[in-house]
């Protein structure tokens, strides 16, 4: 049912994206900003759930919605769009520079620690968010 629903949007999202890479090139952006901004817009359902529950006091609720989230991107997501694209003659590049390599490391590094302990702190939260803004930051100036 993945297959059949996610079709569409992997076929709309060419056409799309041709708009997304105007803009990018018309006001001068990096080509990552793209992505960035739709992630957000996929995302963000899940984030003012996740947000929502936070401010409950529902911590466990808040993380069980994030890691869903990813657990959907990359385990479901991801091989659906590589197989549609492969039978409908689409390339995917899906790659990182030197620099991503490095950050993407450094998070799964913290995340780890994160998620492998009992407790979690506001330091390793801010640790987080500090990795997030530092990928903001080299996405404009490499």
């Amino acid at each position: 049912m993945l297959l059949v629903t996610i079709t569409p949007i992997v076929l709309l999202s060419k056409k799309l994206g041709v708009i997304m890479d105007f803009g990018t090139v018309e006001l001068q952006l990096p080509v990552a900003l793209g992505g960035i901004i739709i992630a957000a817009i996929v995302l963000t359902p899940e984030g003012l759930a996740a947000l929502k529950a936070a401010r409950n006091n529902k911590l466990q609720r808040s993380i069980n919605i994030c890691l869903g989230s990813v657990l959907a991107t990359i385990g479901l997501t991801v091989p659906a769009v590589l197989t549609i694209s492969l039978f409908a003659g689409q390339p995917v590049t899906l790659g990182l520079g030197p620099t991503g390599i490095v950050l993407i490391i450094l998070t799964l590094f913290s995340a780890a620690l994160t998620f492998g302990g009992t407790k979690t702190s506001v330091l390793q939260g801010a640790v987080h968010l500090a990795l997030f803004f530092m990928y903001l930051i080299l996405i404009f100036a490499p």
